[in-house]
């Protein structure tokens, strides 16, 4: 999933990543991290993190890539242990197999 931290701004951090689901579809369990889906959502955001209350835009990653909600060129980290998976089944690019940051 794309998850990237908004907490007042339109861009934040963000990396792709596996996640887990509640059986409601209602939480996102990420490393650590609990998010909780927004009732009403506000400032371009969809969860929020359950310990800290900071907004999150998570996501399923775009197949042409471009993420970010304004195509900023802010780097998108890729987890390690998703890294191949996202580059050979979703982009379909399995030359950039090695590369770390989804933004280029």
């Amino acid at each position: 999933m794309y998850i990237e931290r908004k907490a007042g701004e339109l861009t934040g951090s963000a990396r792709i990543g596996r996640v887990r689901f509640s059986k409601t579809m209602k939480r996102v369990y990420y490393g650590d991290q609990v998010f909780q889906r927004n009732e009403y959502p506000e400032f371009k955001s969809n969860h929020y993190d359950v310990a800290t209350g900071d907004q999150y835009w998570i996501s399923g990653p775009k197949k042409r890539g471009g993420d970010r909600l304004y195509g900023e060129r802010v780097p998108i980290l890729i987890d390690e242990d998703v890294r191949e998976e996202y580059w050979t089944e979703i982009r379909q690019e399995p030359e950039r197999v090695n590369e770390t940051d989804a933004s280029r």
